[in-house]
């Protein structure tokens, strides 16, 4: 029995309604997504504390600013491209993404990764929570234990409440921010900003080693974005063209860090800096009075919505993951317990956390970037070259589906990416031995990549997929039953005409691909 639960999401007719869905298919009648929202809301993604802190890490490491700058943007590009393809596949699918994973990793192996990315969600927390904890002692001299549990309270509520809430609080995040942060740049570029009198400006200078750093750090960071991009273009309409929604994620994801990487890079060099809500104070009162105050109070917003996205993701993590071992109808119960769950896990040690910041960030990013490298490659090659978006979404819940419970293709293209990366790892104390060869630079991502993504396309190569096309047709009509009543009028949006054409067997096509020739 498929347990797609077709309840009426009805948040966006309601503004004091919880969202209904989880880990459900989306009904095409559900889908009131804009797809002008993405880049605005991954713009803010990104636009707070955590990004500023990416550009202490070069300087730390010895690296000019502009060293710093070229190895982020650089980063930045590379981790960005992969991150915006996973965009695509919520609105042809209509699914939270790892839901989708399934398809390439099995019902019950995809807790294989599902573990990597809820290490992602609840580590982000764990250094937001750091962030915030000490920033605001810094500047204000708040408690942190206090600060600690009131800014998980509110990220709770925000993740409770559900995607749409999510997407107006970065929307007027976004048009709060902007401006001000505007100000500060604009302040720094006419030379209004200085640091203290007895600190002279660090020039530093250029080695590989602390360049791949950066790189390997900015590149991870929206990587690490990756399992969570389709849970927030999900509701957007089946038709969104696939070029469209790409780069108006690549835009937002890579526009914040873009400016914000540099400022903290500036920051660390030139004022010395090692904390970005204080540095961010200091630097705003300079321009204009009490700017540093409202930026400082907008970056903790900032951030603390982050956090709610990623308690909301990591819900729908946790839940794909108990219901792939006991199947599961979630409701809005299960949700609230989820995300309360999670939070006491991030909270406690978020506020038990003691650590060198710079050294600690760098490591963690690093260790998100390696787990989760493996599982974009094989996720991106299935839905692009293998399948070609072309999945039966009512069996991505069934225990008997045709993508079986343990898909040995996934999961081995998985561990053997992973399995190679090691000897290419500079993390911490460790150094694989070829990265040691290397002078200690660190390209496991780049294995990784090529690896697994080689892989699991060899090992597809002998995969009968005509075999599933009765199987993806039979899902096609079973949602179209599951609509609500009024989908005898109105057609599908594969359906309508002029939004794409068919393919011969009758499934919507992914828009900016070709048909698949089974």
């Amino acid at each position: 029995m498929v347990r797609t639960d077709q309840r009426s999401n009805t948040l966006h007719s309601g503004a004091d309604v919880i969202e209904s869905l989880s880990i459900q298919h989306v009904p095409f009648a559900e889908r009131h997504g804009k797809l002008w929202k993405q880049g605005p809301f991954w713009f803010q993604g990104n636009f707070q504390p955590f990004t500023l802190s990416l550009g202490f890490i070069g300087p730390g490491l010895g690296l000019s600013i502009g060293w710093t700058v070229l190895a982020s943007a650089l980063g930045l590009v590379v981790g960005t491209f992969f991150m915006a393809f996973h965009a695509s596949q919520g609105p042809q699918l209509g699914l939270p993404q790892m839901i989708q994973s399934r398809g390439q990793f099995g019902y019950r192996g995809v807790i294989v990764p599902l573990a990597a990315t809820l290490f992602t969600f609840v580590g982000f927390n764990v250094v937001d929570t750091i962030i915030i904890d000490n920033g605001l002692n810094a500047v204000f001299g708040w408690d942190v234990t206090a600060v600690g549990v009131g800014i998980t309270v509110a990220a709770v509520v925000l993740a409770v409440y559900g995607h749409d809430w999510l997407h107006r609080a970065f929307q007027v995040l976004f048009w709060c921010s902007a401006p001000c942060w505007l100000m500060l740049s604009i302040g720094i570029l006419s030379g209004r900003v200085t640091g203290p009198a007895d600190a002279a400006p660090v020039a530093g200078g250029f080695t590989l080693v602390a360049f791949m750093v950066q790189f390997t750090a900015a590149a991870g960071y929206n990587i690490s974005y990756a399992p969570y991009v389709s849970d927030y273009s999900r509701y957007l309409p089946r038709d969104t063209p696939t070029s469209r929604i790409v780069a108006s994620v690549f835009g937002g994801a890579a526009g914040s860090p873009m400016w914000l990487i540099p400022i903290g890079a500036w920051m660390a060099a030139t004022l010395g800096v090692n904390d970005p809500l204080a540095g961010t104070r200091d630097a705003g009162d300079q321009v204009v009075g009490g700017l540093g105050a409202v930026l400082t109070v907008l970056s903790v917003l900032a951030l603390v919505a982050t956090m709610g996205l990623n308690a909301y993701s990591g819900m729908l993590t946790v839940l794909t993951g108990i219901d792939s071992v006991r199947p599961l109808r979630p409701g809005r119960r299960a949700r609230v317990l989820t995300i309360v769950g999670l939070a006491v896990v991030w909270c406690a040690v978020g506020l038990g956390v003691s650590a060198d910041f710079s050294t600690a960030l760098g490591n963690a990013l690093l260790l998100m970037l390696y787990l989760l490298i493996p599982w974009t490659a094989v996720n991106l090659v299935d839905y692009f070259f293998v399948r070609r978006g072309h999945y039966a979404i009512t069996h991505l819940f069934r225990t008997d589906g045709i993508y079986g419970t343990w898909a040995w293709r996934g999961l081995l293209a998985y561990g053997t990416g992973l399995l190679l990366m090691v000897p290419f790892m500079v993390m911490g104390p460790f150094t694989g031995p070829v990265a040691q060869a290397l002078g200690g630079v660190d390209v496991a991502f780049v294995v990784g990549l090529a690896v697994s993504g080689t892989l699991y396309y060899a090992l597809t190569r002998g995969m009968d997929l005509s075999a599933e096309e009765p199987a993806v047709a039979a899902s096609e009509r079973e949602l179209a039953q599951r609509e609500p009543a009024a989908a005898d009028a109105a057609p599908l949006p594969a359906q309508v005409a002029g939004s794409r054409t068919a393919s011969a067997d009758g499934l919507p096509p992914v828009e900016g691909l070709p048909a698949v020739d089974r």
